[in-house]
């Protein structure tokens, strides 16, 4: 690159989840989460869901990178990497143990407090997710989760906290991790707290009953009315605070040209991006949804006053992940144990987890949003898996394939600023070593920062800066200027 093209405020940041990367599950006063329950896995084997913790069995969240004990040093770290922001989470357990609990846990706030006075102190702004796939145990085996309306007050609860609390410290947050991941299995486990009879995490079930679809969505409405009253709590407090939503970056071609498959492309991106998009950003149901639901026999429970609350709790701006994209087809399905079972793309290639990569369609979606909400972008979530491996040295990773990834995906997002969007920050996942969500694996690693640590725990958990700290530690020092690595 050798024009200016990132503002000079650009949010140069990397991204973490409490619960992949926190680990201490049970200490200070911590709750236990939907996460620690959850055990390891692979791309062939799915996570399973335990009503016990078993002593013989891996729980990855219960260790994640270590990073509660390690903080300051991560911090440091990031420092040196140059980030503006450090996108990350509070795990709600922290705070309070069993959700509905009278008062909040007095060592947690203290933890948290004491991360966003280090991260002043070496000049990072905190972008902050109010849950990011967790939600406490007892939410989930008490209450049936997010499709319990209950929730929403102690959510409402933990929000005000967590406001009041960190005033001054944290002035941007995200209300739920990408919540459009609420209608399909694993995101009615993970975000909505709702236990799978099986006990096995998939991706998704295409056969789910029409009960479950129906479960899904209301737990979904309530999701979605208490980002909404988080919104306006946030703004009571202090107008000056940003809130956004979070979503998925479900993005769709049609398969071919046929115009049954431009139809299926419109009817997926409709309900993977735009529903949730639609109410958070526009206050109000899209107006397809009628149709929807009657095509599936959804029939929401909607209270008085709720619609009026979507009206008044729109974000401020609007944050996303993007990792692959994926083909809409009127005939062809894809695995319904891929992330989004879209047709498979078969112009791209994929890395070692079947995910497609394609730069330019985070230009394409940046676009679609921009054009449809003319709120600013924020991208929270970009990278790819990779099996990295430690030089003989033993202090150095070439992890090259990060480097081409996020490079091509940066040059999208400068082609897309050129277009017009409205682009305030970039924090590719992930900063640091973690657990993978999907499959509770630590050998796949996207950080910039490499952690000594196996799928099962074993290893010093040293951290080592990878090649890709020292490429995006320039990228950041030229406000994306140069690009490439080695000139």
């Amino acid at each position: 690159m050798n024009q200016k093209i990132f503002p000079a405020d650009f949010l140069w940041g990397a991204s973490t989840a409490a619960s992949q990367c926190e680990g201490a599950w049970n200490i200070d006063g911590k709750g236990e989460t939907i996460l620690d329950h959850m055990t390891n896995g692979d791309h062939d084997h799915p996570r399973r869901i335990t009503n016990k913790i078993q002593p013989d069995v891996t729980y990855p969240s219960h260790w994640g990178c270590k990073q509660y004990e390690r903080f300051e040093e991560d911090i440091k770290l990031f420092s040196q990497l140059g980030l503006k922001t450090y996108r990350m989470s509070i795990n709600w357990a922290r705070i309070y143990p069993n959700g509905d609990d009278a008062v909040p846990n007095q060592a947690g706030l203290d933890h948290y407090r004491k991360l966003f006075q280090c991260l002043k102190k070496y000049h990072i702004e905190p972008t902050v997710t109010m849950t990011h796939y967790d939600i406490p145990w007892n939410l989930c085996v008490k209450y049936g989760g997010w499709s319990n309306r209950l929730v929403i007050d102690f959510f409402t609860n933990y929000a005000r906290t967590l406001f009041t609390e960190y005033h001054g410290l944290v002035n941007r947050w995200l209300t739920f991790n990408e919540i459009n991941f609420s209608t399909v299995s694993y995101g009615e486990c993970v975000t909505s707290g709702i236990l799978p009879e099986s006990g096995k995490v998939v991706m998704d079930d295409p056969n789910a009953s029409t009960e479950v679809i129906n479960r899904r969505f209301q737990a979904l409405h309530h999701e979605l009315l208490a980002s909404a009253i988080a919104v306006q709590l946030a703004h009571e407090i202090d107008p000056n605070m940003q809130i956004g939503c979070m979503q998925t970056g479900f993005t769709f071609y049609p398969l071919t040209s046929a115009p049954e498959d431009a139809e299926a492309q419109q009817r997926d991106m409709e309900i993977w991006m735009y529903y949730c998009l639609d109410i958070q950003c526009k206050g109000k149901y899209p107006y397809w949804v009628k149709r929807y639901f009657d095509s599936r026999n959804i029939s929401l429970n909607i209270c008085d006053g709720d619609l009026e609350i979507l009206r008044k709790g729109t974000v401020d701006f609007i944050s996303f992940s993007y990792y692959k994209t994926d083909c809409s087809s009127a005939t062809v399905k894809g695995n319904p144990n891929d992330w989004a079972y879209g047709a498979e793309n078969p112009l791209l290639k994929k890395n070692d987890w079947g995910w497609s990569i394609d730069p330019l369609g985070l230009r394409w979606l940046c676009n679609d949003l921009y054009s449809r909400y003319e709120l600013p972008l924020m991208i929270v979530e970009n990278g790819i898996g990779e099996i990295d491996v430690l030089e003989a040295d033993g202090s150095s990773i070439k992890d090259i394939g990060h480097i081409d990834y996020l490079r091509e995906h940066i040059k999208a997002l400068t082609m897309a600023i050129q277009d017009g969007c409205d682009i305030i920050g970039y924090c590719p996942w992930s900063a640091i070593d973690i657990v993978s969500a999907g499959t509770g694996e630590m050998k796949k690693r996207y950080g910039f920062i490499y952690v000594d640590a196996d799928d099962f725990g074993h290893g010093t958990f040293n951290r080592i800066p990878k090649e890709s700290f020292y490429w995006y530690r320039q990228v950041i020092k030229s406000n994306g200027m140069h690009l490439e690595w080695g000139k």
